[in-house]
């Protein structure tokens, strides 16, 4: 069933008129000339947006199909199991979109050739398969493929507190005891309401807010500039597409073979340093220039090989060249800092491991947090003197410190450079707004066409002309987010009154404001740079104040205020993904609603199973190189030093009090860079992001940090060298290439987790060797004995 009917299409272009014919033959002028001299560099975010991905849409394209849909439930169950393994891996990988995005090509192309199009199987294979059919699975499958944050509050329940819910009693209950099998029905059952609530509170709230973080041409969001080229690469004209589908298949196959040799066969590729090779005994080689191991060390002028790395964040052939150049200047103010806070010895770094997430005691061992808790999970003043106060590493200080200065900077950085772009957002605050939200609303949302006024903004030059594009499809109405987020907070209310939070109704409230407030702020950030801040740690901070002592309550706080910024980024760049593809509003919305719901209770049921066989080395400060609890390590050290200890180490006068005050000296962080613009332009202090600057100055703090140097190199060769002097290449093939380099990674890395990293049962590393050193670090550097 098709969403457009041939009325809307001739509504739409009597109002509109046919911006295809344009672009087309926009396009053909562009891509006519041979010479890079001839072609323009791209500048603004308008002129990647329009050249890099094709404005034409076919409206005759279905995307509601069976086929779509059983593929992006299949692959919404890989990637929701997929997502929680990478959880507990001693690196944070996430599922690529890339990755997925091939898979269901060929699952598609394959569905297409394989199954009958005639009689009964016309609703099995109507037509051939299309770029909507292929992005929509995309959007279904991506939305299930990340670990929920509510998995890791249910995880470090049951590593920390004991808290033991068994799953596999909840769901099949094999118990003869009736009563029993009950009790752990609504154990699961609450479970999972806490993961569907705090998933789609986000999105309700993101989902209201698409007039300023979806629709304007600045919401670029540049990591998706890479998948949706791969996609015009893919479906377009067979003649124009040969040149870039032989180069991604080329990529493809070529990075496909070479990442079995730096993460299987020779992983000293991951981290080539000269230094430690020259000298292997030193620990303070292997703390500033070692980096190829989980937690390390920094990484300096390390040589990496290997894209899983590489491109593990963000891909650097994405991010603009402006942001890329802000994130350098913070990471070598991160290298100056760390390493004068660790030799300096500012908060006994010297007594504490160099990068750990972890709280410690002042000789270094880990700290014991349930000596210091009563049986309600509250810190106990008595038990508290007896234990002492505990540590964090010095490096994790300054990330905590820098990432609060990032919050603050960002407030102004945003209001001083970025107004206009804000201001948009709150026009439905005006009586004008909300005699407009009450005209359109229904409360039979069901029955809500959610058509927009194309008449009103058909010729508002600041909106990306894909969404003008898409105006000939019905939107998802606000409604639809309206009683998303009505439900969540519901949902919200009695889980945490039904469950040992100890979280009150009105701090509940207090974390969804700011939640709002950050979806504003930092989504205008991430849509414009493609580089998203953690904000975790500040509102740990809120929520430590408003609770102290109540470290469980502080953790049910962050997941609403945290994680619902997280979901609705993700949310607005699912939409985005659509918006480019011209996936109609409808459809992407019911892709990611079941994606997310699926991929929660599969984020559940595995959580549960790789805990029950795999806690002893969850616990461990090192874990192994194939599993590690670095992250419910991390999220439970700081629900304990805040939400249980935030008065006697963050407040005025304790250890760690700058933490607290980075945040309101961040504030101040953006002016001096302004005023100088005003004063003396020619400066071009604009092109400072500073927020990110602030942020990335706490980057190296954990993970593989080898791969720094090859990020930076790669970005420059693609953002600078390659968009300057040969922008037409750049425009036909940067994108499509990152997108063949991600995929060919993914995929890889996939076969050797199951193969032989143990995702599915005992591992089976590559015998050692010079070249895979699998009784130290990879690169050969000291290993330090904390």
């Amino acid at each position: 069933m098709s969403e457009l009917s041939p009325q809307n299409i001739s509504d739409y272009e009597k109002q509109v008129g046919s911006l295809d014919e344009k672009n087309e033959s926009k396009d053909i002028d562009v891509v006519s000339e041979d010479s890079d001299s001839n072609f323009g560099v791209l500048e603004s975010e308008r002129d990647i947006a329009t050249h890099v991905v094709s404005l034409h849409d076919d409206p005759t394209l279905n995307c509601w199909t069976i086929r779509a849909f059983l593929i992006g439930l299949g692959l919404s169950t890989f990637g929701g199991v997929l997502a929680e393994i990478y959880y507990f891996k001693p690196q944070t990988v996430s599922v690529s979109t890339m990755f997925l995005a091939i898979i269901s090509y060929v699952l598609g192309v394959a569905w297409e050739n394989l199954i009958p199009s005639r009689g009964i199987f016309r609703w099995l294979n109507p037509h051939p398969f299309n770029k909507k059919e292929n992005a929509l699975i995309v959007i279904m499958a991506s939305a299930a493929a990340n670990s929920a944050l509510g998995t890791e509050v249910l995880a470090v329940q049951r590593l920390y507190y004991n808290i033991n819910p068994n799953p596999a009693a909840s769901i099949l209950c094999v118990t003869n005891d009736v009563k029993h099998c009950k009790i752990w029905t609504v154990l699961i059952n609450i479970s999972d309401s806490l993961l569907f609530s705090s998933q789609l509170l986000g999105y309700g709230i993101g989902g209201l807010l698409r007039p300023v973080l979806l629709y304007p041409s600045k919401m670029l969001y540049p990591g998706v500039l890479p998948l949706v080229s791969m996609f015009d690469a893919m479906f377009e004209d067979a003649t124009a597409a040969k040149k870039r589908l032989r180069l991604f298949w080329f990529a493809f196959f070529a990075i496909f073979v070479w990442e079995l040799f730096p993460e299987w066969i020779f992983p000293l590729l991951t981290g080539f340093s000269i230094f430690c090779l020259a000298d292997q005994r030193s620990t303070d080689f292997t703390r500033i220039f070692g980096g190829s191991n989980g937690n390390e060390g920094l990484g300096i002028l390390s040589l990496c090989f290997d894209w899983q790395y590489i491109s593990g964040g963000v891909n650097p052939m994405a991010i603009p060249l402006k942001a890329q150049f802000s994130n350098l200047v913070g990471y070598i103010l991160c290298v100056v800092v760390f390493v004068g806070v660790y030799y300096g010895n500012i908060w006994q770094a010297k007594s504490l491991p160099f990068l750990s997430q972890e709280l410690f005691y002042p000789n270094g061992s880990v700290y014991d947090q349930l000596l210091i808790l009563n049986d309600k999970f509250e810190v106990d003043k008595t038990l508290l003197a007896e234990q002492g106060l505990p540590f964090y590493a010095a490096t994790w200080v300054v990330q905590l410190l820098t990432t609060n200065l990032g919050m603050g900077a960002t407030f102004t950085h945003l209001l001083i450079w970025n107004f206009d772009d804000l201001k948009g957002a709150w026009n439905w605050a005006t009586p004008s707004g909300i005699r407009a939200l009450w005209k359109n609303f229904n409360i039979r949302f069901w029955q809500d066409n959610g058509m927009r006024d194309v008449e009103a903004i058909k010729n508002d030059e600041s909106l990306d002309p894909h969404y003008r594009e898409m105006l000939k499809y019905p939107d998802a109405p606000n409604s639809w987010y309206i009683v998303c987020l009505a439900i969540s907070v519901l949902m919200a209310l009695v889980i945490i009154y039904k469950t040992d939070s100890t979280l009150p109704w009105w701090g509940f409230l207090i974390s969804v404001i700011l939640a709002v407030i950050s979806i504003l702020f930092f989504g205008v950030l991430y849509a414009m740079t493609g580089l998203g801040l953690i904000i975790q740690p500040f509102i740990q901070m809120i929520g430590g104040f408003l609770h102290p002592g109540k470290p469980m309550a502080n953790m049910y706080f962050v997941l609403f205020g945290y994680n619902s910024v997280t979901q609705a980024q993700l949310l607005m760049r699912d939409l985005k993904i659509a918006q480019y593809t011209k996936v109609p509003p409808r459809a992407a919305f019911t892709a990611q609603i079941v994606g997310t719901l699926l991929g929660a209770i599969l984020n559940f049921i595995l959580m549960n199973s790789i805990i029950d066989n795999q806690a002893p080395i969850l616990l461990s400060v090192e874990g192994t190189n194939i599993w590690s609890g670095q992250q419910p390590q991390q999220y439970n050290s700081q629900a304990i030093a805040w939400g249980g200890l935030s008065h006697e180490l963050f407040a005025i006068g304790k250890r760690y009090q700058f933490v607290a005050w980075a945040y309101l000296l961040g504030f101040l962080v953006p002016v001096p860079f302004w005023i100088m613009y005003k004063l003396w332009p020619k400066l071009r202090t604009d092109y400072l992001y500073t927020p990110l600057i602030c942020y990335y100055i706490g980057w190296l703090c954990v993970g593989i940090n080898s791969s720094i140097f090859s990020y930076f190199s790669i970005a420059y060769i693609s953002q600078w060298y390659l968009r300057t002097r040969y922008p037409r290449w750049f425009v036909k093939y940067n994108y499509v290439l990152a997108a063949a380099l991600d995929g060919g990674t993914q995929v890889m890395v996939f076969l050797l987790s199951f193969a032989v990293f143990g995702a599915a049962g005992n591992s089976h590393l590559f015998p050692q060797w010079w070249g895979a050193n699998q009784n130290g670090n990879y690169d050969r550097c000291a290993v330090i004995v904390e």
